[in-house]
């Protein structure tokens, strides 16, 4: 069953008299419960697909769909209800406060939504991630790798349907970025998150179920189908 997808999705920025097609025309969709991996070279449009999809920026043309409604029915407000409760964001750059404790930057978006915080499952998180000794820790006490964990934490916090990681290990060493990509398989796995992935990297991308890849704006391979788990 499909969670999201898109139809005729364009990014259009106009250069003088030219039009610059950052996103081309796309149609794509992605079920529940799988992993994809959005791939191609910088200035591809992969980073742009990730963020019309996810709601933080809108398209010239086309539509999103998130469990068939679209996202651009939604009244502003509504639209950053949905992208706190449902959509989980992980980026290069942790994006973690720094004046914050680990664990209080896991409960931020909860806190923000003035929910109650479900204890069983932040510690659930925190075991997965292994993170359990950096809780008190602020982010400058951390090294790359326990930023990015600590920052999929908050990601997962409120039990999003879809994580959105848009080069997650880019900024980590090569054994802190496997690290990060298999913990975002396994939550993807575990807690049945749709994930998806935006990276430059072949190596990260084919670990994933299913691969789509795009050059200027356009998807030029789509693996299509779900590949079993190994």
């Amino acid at each position: 069953m499909d969670i999201i997808r898109c139809e005729n999705l364009s990014k259009i920025y106009q250069a003088g008299d030219n039009k610059i097609f950052a996103l081309d025309d796309v149609t794509v969709s992605f079920e529940q419960g799988t992993f994809t991996a959005i791939t191609g070279p910088s200035g591809s449009g992969k980073s742009t697909m990730l963020h019309l999809l996810s709601g933080l920026d809108a398209p010239s043309q086309g539509k999103v769909f998130y469990q068939d409604k679209s996202l651009y029915d939604y009244k502003d407000n509504q639209l950053s209800v949905l992208r706190r409760r449902r959509f989980g964001f992980v980026f290069q750059s942790y994006n973690l406060v720094k004046e914050l404790t680990g664990m209080e930057n896991i409960l931020l978006p909860v806190m923000l939504d003035n929910r109650k915080v479900d204890e069983d499952h932040i510690n659930r998180i925190v075991d997965m991630l292994g993170i359990g000794d950096r809780l008190t820790h602020l982010p400058g006490a951390m090294s790359g790798g326990q930023q990015q964990r600590i920052s999929i934490a908050r990601a997962l916090a409120n039990k999003p349907n879809i994580l959105f990681a848009d080069e997650p290990t880019g900024n980590l060493d090569g054994k802190s970025g496997r690290e990060v990509l298999s913990l975002l398989r396994q939550a993807s796995h575990e807690l049945g998150i749709t994930l998806i992935l935006v990276t430059h990297d072949m190596n990260v991308a084919e670990q994933a179920e299913r691969i789509v890849q795009i050059e200027d704006g356009k998807i030029i391979r789509d693996s299509g189908k779900v590949r079993e788990e190994e």
